[in-house]
Parts: structure tokens; sequence; C-alpha cells
């Protein structure tokens, strides 16, 4: 994984915003070509490993309700650029026609879908994205187009790299359904509650960007998985004062 020189980044990310995380990166090279090594070689076992569990969860999802297997919708990886993500079908058919976001309790999850949701299994088969390279194990999770659109000239640094199965925001946010369950209007207060909270997170993993950080996050993903609650800095102060006052 190499970062493409500065001059052919697209226009709207050659900002001095952004340059101070690309030159962040830019001295790690070593760790960032030991992510995609990792990368592939470890999205190519687990595909193997866990094949059996694909079937399954097809089975399920089949029986459950109508719809295809796989839900494929167009989402925003390294440099800006749209790919369609790879995700087991949680939610009823057609169910991405109203918010993007999904609350507590939303009726559109099915009931397989809540269990592999929880599980976070629906995620899985997108290690097929991973060993391709349209995303990695550990970096900010991607976005559809609509708010990538409304993205900060820093937030436009999180596309340095290509768009992660999980990180340290999607592990502190794991309960963000419950935090948008009494807005009344839940894709705004995703943009302005919720994803400045995430992207917070997500800057400061580029700060201190290593190969062995990841490592870190995806064991603290597989406890919060399992039930231990992790909870970010800013997550702590906000509940406290803005994301109060925003949501209640």
């Amino acid at each position: 994984m190499m970062l493409c020189k500065w001059e052919k980044l697209p226009e709207e990310m050659q900002t001095e915003e952004v340059r101070k995380y690309y030159d962040i990166l830019k001295k790690n090279q070593g760790s960032l070509i030991f992510k995609r090594v990792f990368d592939i070689v470890m999205s190519f076992l687990m595909l193997v490993i866990i094949s059996p569990l694909f079937l399954i969860l097809a089975i399920a999802i089949k029986i459950d309700s109508k719809g295809p297997v796989f839900y494929r919708q167009v989402r925003v990886t390294q440099y800006g650029k749209k790919y369609r993500i790879h995700k087991f079908r949680s939610m009823v058919q057609n169910a991405d026609k109203g918010s993007q976001v999904t609350v507590k309790g939303d009726n559109r999850v099915t009931k397989v879908g809540s269990f592999i949701r929880k599980c976070r299994l629906d995620e899985i088969c997108q290690l097929t994205d991973i060993l391709c390279g349209t995303m990695t194990f550990v970096s900010t999770r991607p976005e559809v187009p609509k708010y990538v659109d409304q993205y900060t000239s820093d937030m436009l640094a999180t596309m340095l790299l290509p768009a992660g199965v999980t990180s340290e925001a999607s592990i502190y946010y794991k309960d963000e359904a419950e935090l948008l369950n009494a807005a009344e209007d839940t894709d705004k207060t995703y943009m302005e509650v919720v994803l400045p909270g995430k992207m917070y997170y997500n800057l400061q993993a580029i700060e201190h960007f290593s190969f062995w950080h990841d490592i870190k996050v995806m064991f603290m993903t597989v406890f919060a998985v399992l039930g231990k609650e992790y909870k970010g800095d800013y997550m702590a102060a906000a509940e406290n004062e803005k994301v109060k006052e925003t949501v209640l």
C-alpha cells in the first residue's frame, strides 16, 4: 500500500489541512507496506477458513426474508473513489430508499439481520473487498457519497487510506443507533453530532498511525463484539454536552 504522489491527489484533497496527514503517512511507508501484505495474507486465509459460515448465513438470510443475500451499496474509499461494498443483507429489500443511517429498533432490520449486525457478521464478506484492495482491515469506515460531499477539509484526509472494516471510531460509536434513536432528523444529527466525533478519532488514528496500532484496534474490535465497553475522550465529553443537547 503506497501513497500516490501529492500532485496526483484529487484537487479537493490538495489542501494544507490534508497535507499535514499526508506527510505523516509518507514517513510511515514501511508500515503501509506491512499493512497491505497483512491485508492480503489474512483476508485470503480467513476467506478459506470461514467459507462454510458464508453458506450458513446465505441460507439463513434467504429463509428469513425476500431479497438478495448480499447488499451492495455505493461507498467512497481511498482518494474519493466510489465502489460497491459487500455486506450480508441485514435489512428488508430496498431499505436504503429511506434514511442512510440505522436507529435502534429500526423496523427495516430483519430478524436474522438483527443478529448478524450485533455480531458484525454482516461485515465479514468485506474480506473480498480487502483482498481486492478497495478496503483494508483498519481505517475509517466507508461512507455513502452524500455524506462525503459534506466533509470538511480535515475530514478529506481520512481518504488518504482505503476505507476500513473497523476503526477506533466504530468501536467507540458501536451503539450509535441508540444515540440516533431519539433524534427527529437522524441524517442531520448524524452529520452534525455523530460524524464529527467519529472523524476526531479517525484523524487521531492517522496522526498516530502504525501497523502495530492497527493490530491493537483489531483486538479491541473482537473484545467489543464480545461485550467489552470502550469510551474515548471525545465521546465522554460529548455525552455530557453537545450530544445530549442535540439529541434529547
